[in-house]
């Protein structure tokens, strides 16, 4: 998938709140989304990616009629069926055992953002041309979340600075903002990354994105 930043984003917005759902439509609709259609469950939410085939799904975790895990579920049909369409959880709750599935085909096009988290609403648009065109946007929870309880593995080998750089990768981040985040220079992040790639056994090709492996490995052991 292409980048979307320079047109219109169609969105499909699930949530079961109404006032939230209202909301959210507005919020986008003012920021240059189009939210071509909206959902207050799960089954819902399947029907409506079915029909209007969006760039990005917005999704929360707990939907009727059991408030539990219906809309991750769902999220993950929808990446079986419709790959080409981007996922982004947005909810109150980590769900890490479904959070790993919906992972576990690809980490491009996925987001997963807590809503308490997301100070700005053009952080959040942001995070959603990033996962419509194909990028990754995971909260540092919900990566600390899939870190936990790992089995032994290429993880493991990492330095505490390359598993930093590699959790900072997991959230979507260029190189460069890697750099301002741990205030380091852009070199001795490229320099980490390939440590990582080495580490983790990826060659270079020129169809491979190790740096989207690179995540997966850490996310599927991180799970495990």
């Amino acid at each position: 998938m292409g980048t979307v930043i320079d047109r219109q984003l169609r969105v499909v917005l699930a949530e079961d709140s109404v006032v939230l759902r209202d909301g959210m439509v507005e919020l986008l609709g003012a920021r240059g989304c189009r939210v071509v259609a909206t959902a207050g469950t799960a089954p819902g939410l399947v029907a409506a990616v079915d029909e209007h085939r969006p760039d990005v799904a917005v999704v929360d975790i707990r939907m009727p009629p059991t408030h539990t895990d219906e809309g991750i579920r769902a999220a993950v049909e929808i990446r079986a069926r419709t790959p080409d369409v981007g996922i982004l959880v947005f909810s109150q709750h980590i769900e890490t055992v479904w959070a790993a599935r919906l992972l576990a085909d690809g980490a491009a096009g996925v987001g997963y953002l807590l809503k308490e988290r997301v100070a700005r609403t053009d952080e959040f648009v942001a995070a959603l041309h990033r996962v419509a065109g194909g990028g990754t946007a995971l909260d540092p929870e919900v990566v600390t979340g899939l870190m936990r309880g790992g089995r032994r593995g290429p993880v493991d080998t990492l330095t505490a600075r390359e598993r930093e750089v590699l959790e900072l990768m997991a959230q979507g981040r260029s190189n460069r903002s890697i750099a301002a985040s741990l205030v380091v220079s852009e070199r001795a992040v490229e320099k980490h990354v390939a440590a990582v790639f080495v580490k983790f056994g990826l060659r270079a090709t020129d169809t491979d994105n190790r740096r989207v492996k690179a995540v997966l490995t850490y996310l599927a052991e991180s799970a495990g």
